[in-house]
């Protein structure tokens, strides 16, 4: 897209969070895939739940940024089914994970398949999706700032272990006097409480929602894995509720 030219994000059923970012909640488990879009690249946050929701995606980028743009760039927030599995819908793509995603794909898969499964994905569905998981390329530890042209730079932080073994956050500074947007990952979530499964590390909870502030700051956009966007405020209250739940300060 050339510099400028205004995104019709309601043409594909996408939410406008700033000039150049948005986001979709998926339907099914009401997983947001976010994207920023830079001068000749695209970041994809998230991919969705399986192939074929997946190529939905790639198919609403075309048409978000004309025929001829495309993603160039993925982060994946968390090595969960619902986040991870549409990737492989997306050739030639740059991924960034947390380090550690890369141990969960290669010794992980059937338990990623089966809790797919578990939660309500179809068998074929989720063993297609299981069988080409992408690796991340870029295995991101401590923070990682990724140019995605035009002046914009996107910065990616390992917070984790907090929701899973391995939680990345996405931070977009402020465009065109828009606040700054924070991609939270499963660390918040907004239309139910947070899960902390089998790989969840809950006693450091806290602290990675308090990195998360210290990202955004008090005035950043806060979005969650799932539900609405929210403000630093609940935010905060989250983290006290998963102190207090968790037995920590």
């Amino acid at each position: 897209m050339e510099r400028g030219e205004r995104i019709d994000w309601t043409a594909a059923g996408w939410e406008e969070l700033a000039p150049r970012v948005g986001r979709v909640r998926l339907p099914g488990w009401d997983c947001t895939t976010g994207l920023v879009v830079g001068d000749g690249a695209a970041l994809l946050i998230d991919t969705g739940s399986s192939l074929r929701e997946g190529s939905r995606l790639r198919a609403d980028v075309r048409r978000l940024l004309t025929p001829h743009g495309r993603v160039t760039h993925i982060a994946l927030t968390h090595p969960h089914f619902d986040h991870v599995f549409g990737t492989a819908a997306f050739a030639g793509v740059e991924v960034y994970g947390a380090v550690g995603v890369d141990a969960v794909f290669a010794h992980g898969a059937d338990a990623l398949r089966s809790d797919a499964v578990g939660h309500g994905l179809d068998e074929d569905l989720a063993g297609e999706a299981s069988d080409l998981l992408v690796t991340p390329h870029h295995r991101v530890c401590g923070e990682w700032t990724l140019d995605l042209g035009g002046g914009l730079q996107v910065l990616l932080a390992n917070v984790g272990p907090a929701h899973s073994g391995h939680d990345l956050a996405v931070l977009v500074p402020g465009i065109a006097g828009a606040p700054e947007i924070v991609f939270c990952g499963d660390l918040v979530e907004e239309s139910g409480e947070p899960q902390a499964g089998s790989d969840a590390a809950p006693r450091q909870w806290p602290a990675a929602l308090d990195r998360l502030v210290a990202l955004g700051g008090e005035d950043a956009v806060y979005v969650p894995g799932h539900g609405s966007v929210v403000n630093a405020g609940f935010v905060r209250e989250q983290r006290a509720t998963l102190a207090a739940r968790f037995g920590v300060s």
